[in-house]
């Protein structure tokens, strides 16, 4: 995900945490692995965060580093690559595959470009680690309008991993706690606890099928009514500003930069 940010202004208002999060939620390599001890440090200087939340988040990345690496592709593969329920992709949360998303998606590129963050081909740009990336260029204002806007996402995510054991789980719950939203999740906990997996082979096996039969007109307008919600996102720069979410403060300082490996 790293390549994907193509050239990017540096990050403002010392979010460089932003970046820690966004090689914690990607593919796992060797690369993440060196800079295990540098997240580390960058984690530990993020003082916006609790002293228990930084704990579980450097006994992570301690994990990671000492982890064989197959084995940890293997476990990102079982948490975001079968099923949608965790997908790191954020307007299928709230546009699925219908007609909304291309649009959100091209309005998200705007601003992209605007703030001139160019990326490649290989991401698309809701992807969250790379959404993340972006945040990280962005003044400590916007960072938490967008935070406040993709609130109720992390925290469904949040509770789906947490229910699935998954370290991952932090990375959600982190960017909740820079606005003071992590209490968010709890209304989501009990309600994961009943839904049923769409990450098993016969779930997945159910999907296959019926998205091969359903393209009618009739299935596109329910997929837009049901994403009535993310429009918010796709419109956000033409609507009435929303009430304005802050980043919780902090101190100390997180002045050096996570490597682009």
């Amino acid at each position: 995900m790293a390549e994907a940010a193509m050239q990017h202004p540096e990050p403002m208002g010392g979010m460089l945490s932003l970046r820690v999060l966004a090689r914690l939620l990607d593919y796992p390599g060797e690369a993440l692995q060196a800079a295990a001890g540098e997240m580390i440090e960058l984690i530990d200087a993020e003082r916006r965060w609790s002293a228990t939340l930084r704990t579980a988040l450097m006994d992570w990345c301690q994990r990671l580093d000492e982890a064989d690496l197959m084995d940890l592709q293997a476990e990102y593969v079982a948490c975001f690559d079968r099923g949608r329920a965790t997908s790191l992709l954020l307007f299928e949360h709230v546009h699925g595959e219908s007609r909304d998303r291309g649009q959100a998606m091209v309005d998200l590129m705007a601003e992209y470009r605007a703030a001139g963050f160019e990326i490649d081909a290989r991401e698309l740009p809701d992807y969250l680690p790379l959404f993340l990336e972006y945040l990280s260029t962005r003044p400590e204002e916007e960072i938490g309008r967008w935070l406040g806007e993709i609130r109720h996402i992390l925290a469904r995510i949040t509770a789906r991993l947490e229910e699935r054991d998954a370290d991952h789980a932090l990375v959600p719950l982190a960017l909740l706690a820079l606005i003071g939203a992590e209490g968010d999740v709890d209304a989501h906990r009990e309600e994961v606890k009943d839904e049923a997996r769409d990450d098993t082979p016969e779930a997945l096996d159910a999907i296959w099928e019926e998205e091969a039969v359903r393209f009618s007109a009739a299935s596109d307008q329910d997929c837009a009514l049901q994403s009535a919600e993310g429009r918010r996102l796709a419109e956000r720069k033409h609507q009435v500003s929303s009430d304005p979410v802050k980043i919780m403060p902090g101190s100390g300082s997180t002045d050096r930069a996570v490597s682009d490996r």
